[in-house]
């Protein structure tokens, strides 16, 4: 056997990696990043507008990159973003299924019990975040299927691993998406091809848009009650940046993972393994 060349092992250069929900705060910094080191990275969004730090970072690295509407609820709109990526780039790697997050009226509270939460409303983000995911890996999986090689990953959560107070919807959703990376993963290597491979990250409590009201009080600027108590229970001592989810992801796009598929891998600062004891 060969000695294992690092920098070739862990490389993204020349990799074509479409991220849904990629113009929101996650799936921005995940995509410039990765088109920072050499990748030709597709921002699908139904709001095709980057952050205009996220362009002028892309601007300056001289990125290869197209932004493109796409809504992950349609089939025929993911189909047309996948015909524009390959017209303009002849083929496309790697799937991110960035798209997903919560809803207020999802969220249970002094003044919003469980059991009056709309039905509507608790479908709306389960559809989201479950056939949000499901759609784009058809239609991906399909054009990856032909081809006998291709990367999805998939955005899991901790409510995953351990449900969480007050966001039913959202924790039901993200478990199901854990549970459709491992089905797709054995699916597609064992009917297509064993270079398919598809994994998922769990990223713990970022501040995002979605979660921001959840863990910042909006009147005093303080941490919530809720947010005190998170980090408490992480050990790392911090809500997580979205930066701590690249290292992992390029490793699950790149040739060092070959031999990984069907995995949910927690980026937490330690929060699922902390017992509060």
């Amino acid at each position: 056997m060969s000695a294992l060349n690092i920098s070739q092992a862990f490389s993204v250069k020349n990799k074509v990696i479409a991220i849904t929900g990629g113009t929101g705060i996650l799936g921005s910094e995940i995509g410039c990043t990765l088109a920072e080191n050499g990748a030709k990275v597709i921002f699908l969004d139904l709001n095709p507008e980057l952050p205009a730090g996220i362009l002028e970072r892309l601007d300056k690295a001289q990125a290869e990159y197209m932004v493109l509407k796409c809504n992950v609820l349609e089939k025929e709109s993911i189909q047309a973003a996948l015909d524009d990526i390959l017209s303009a780039f002849g083929k496309t790697d790697v799937l991110i299924n960035g798209a997903g997050g919560n809803h207020p009226k999802a969220t249970t509270g002094p003044d919003l019990p469980f059991f009056d939460i709309a039905p509507q409303i608790f479908n709306r983000v389960v559809e989201l975040n479950l056939a949000g995911t499901v759609l784009p890996s058809q239609i991906f999986g399909r054009y990856f299927s032909r081809n006998k090689s291709g990367v999805i990953i998939n955005i899991s959560s901790m409510n995953a691993f351990r449900p969480l107070t007050r966001i039913p919807a959202y924790s039901a959703a993200k478990a199901a998406v854990s549970n459709f990376t491992q089905w797709l993963a054995t699916h597609l290597a064992q009917e297509y091809s064993a270079d398919i491979r598809v994994n998922a990250i769990a990223p713990g409590f970022f501040m995002t848009k979605q979660n921001r009201y959840l863990l910042i009080d909006e009147n005093t600027g303080e941490l919530t009650e809720r947010g005190k108590q998170i980090l408490a229970h992480t050990p790392a001592g911090r809500f997580g940046d979205p930066q701590d989810l690249i290292s992992t992801i390029v490793w699950l796009i790149s040739p060092a993972s070959s031999f990984v598929t069907g995995i949910v891998v927690p980026i937490d600062g330690g929060f699922s393994a902390f017992s509060g004891v």
